[in-house]
Order: C-alpha cells, then structure tokens, then sequence
C-alpha cells in the first residue's frame, strides 16, 4: 500500500487540514463503513470514472454517480463505500467552514451528500482528474492538487464568528451552549450542521480517537473521558454516528481509524 499526506502552506492551511494519495492492491468487493468527522472533502477516484455509495436507509443499495470526482459534503453520520473506491485515489480533507472558500455555497446544501465536481467547478473538474491520471508519482499528484486548489480559492469568504466558535468547540466541545437563531443559521451555512451536533460529533470523535489498533479497549473509561454522562449516553450516540455498537466498532476496525470492515455475505458483497 502506497498513502501520501501533505499539510499545505499558508493560507490554504486555513482551509484545508490535508490532501493525500493512496493506492492499494486489488481485493476481492468489499463494504466499508466511513465514520464521520464532521468536515468536508474532494475525492477522485483514479482507477475509474465512477463514484459508488450504499444507501444505508435503502439496504445498502448501490448508488452510482457518473463522476469520479465529487465534493463530499460535511459528514455528520456514517457513509459505505467499496474496496473498489479505494485502490487508485486521492483527496482533500477541508478544516471545518474551509470549504467555503472554494465552493460558493451554502455548507448545509451537500451535507451528507456526494456531489460530481463538475458541477460546480465545470470543465475545471475534469481537468483536475485528467493531470493527476497523468502525473506518475505520488508526490506529483499532491503537487497537481495543491495547485488545483491555489487557483480555485477564495480567501476571506469564512464568517469570522463561525471561524472563533469552530475553534472554541474544538478545544471545548462542552461550550455547545453558544445559541441564537441567527447564529445557529450563520453555523450551519458555514458547518453544514447545527453547533449542538457539531459538538456532539467531536465528542464522538474523541472517543473513536481513544481506540488504538490492536490493543483492548475499556469502552466505560472512554466513554468517561470523552464527556459522556453514563454508559447508555455513550453507546446511544455512538450508534447514531457510526451505525454500529462501540465493540462492533472495535472489532471491525481496519488500518484507517475512520473505516470499519463490514461483515460479508457469501455471495460477494453484502452485510449481516
């Protein structure tokens, strides 16, 4: 497996936390479960022109968008993906309200939701997958999506409360008491979700940030440390943002922290 991350240099930095490649050989078909992490990203997927994802509320029936290149917008609950997704792609993961300054829109329009590129960038969005597929190395795709994004963005667009409030919750996700419509509006144009969920999801995220690969996890320490009240509290959000218990988590947790194996089926892909 090939995997590449580049933090960028100012000011992108202000927006974008990392782009990244990642190759990986060939498996046989395979559902993953993606944890949210209450951010927006770009994907492009390189083996092919396609994106695919399973609606989890339809029995994980396979959506297929004719792109290979799409915004996910900010996540707030788990999305499925296939192993197929992941064998040639590269992306760019937004800091929280970063995306406004290269997509014109409001954050809550493509929350949860995969939008093909080229309709908001055009023929710009091709354009970006064509030079990475002709780019031979992983560095020098990197370099083509930096440059890509140094052309498309729009510094100043981030509302500077909804910028102080972003990090104020991060460093302390239990300040979720800041209120008022308008500001509850003003968040989610620029977050793409309520500041309430917001700091839910980053209490999530800091549990999920406890479990280390291959060593037991004590779920009610966790669950202490991360803010949650009681045992219930915990494993009731847990489920709401990953669609799964937090042993299940544990227990089909791959290399990468966000993705989770599905149980397969005997008859290619499929859940239990």
């Amino acid at each position: 497996m090939i995997f590449l991350s580049r933090a960028l240099a100012p000011p992108l930095d202000g927006y974008i936390a990392a782009v990244w490649y990642c190759e990986m050989d060939a498996t046989p078909v395979a559902l993953e479960r993606v944890l949210p992490a209450g951010t927006a990203g770009l994907i492009v997927n390189l083996k092919e022109d396609r994106t695919r994802t399973y609606d989890a509320d339809a029995g994980y029936r396979c959506e297929e968008l004719a792109s290979g290149l799409v915004l996910c917008g900010t996540a707030s609950r788990f999305a499925v993906i296939d192993t197929n997704e992941q064998e040639q792609v590269a992306g760019v993961v937004f800091r929280p309200g970063g995306a406004a300054a290269f997509f014109r829109m409001p954050a809550q329009e493509t929350a949860d939701s995969h939008v093909p590129l080229d309709l908001i960038w055009g023929r710009r969005a091709r354009s970006l997958r064509e030079r990475l597929l002709e780019a031979e190395v992983a560095g020098a795709r990197l370099d083509v999506l930096e440059r890509a994004l140094k052309e498309m963005a729009a510094p100043g667009l981030m509302d500077g409360a909804i910028g102080y409030a972003l990090e104020e919750f991060g460093r302390r996700p239990e300040t979720a008491g800041m209120s008022g419509r308008r500001f509850i509006e003003r968040f989610r144009t620029a977050a793409g979700m309520t500041p309430k969920r917001y700091c839910r999801l980053l209490r999530f995220r800091r549990a999920v940030g406890q479990v280390k690969l291959g060593r037991r996890v004590d779920w009610t320490m966790v669950a202490m440390e991360s803010g949650y009240y009681d045992q219930s509290h915990f494993i009731r959000d847990f489920r709401e943002f990953a669609g799964i218990a937090p042993r299940e988590y544990e227990a089909g947790r791959g290399e990468f922290q966000n993705h989770v194996k599905f149980v397969q089926s005997g008859g290619g892909v499929g859940v239990a």
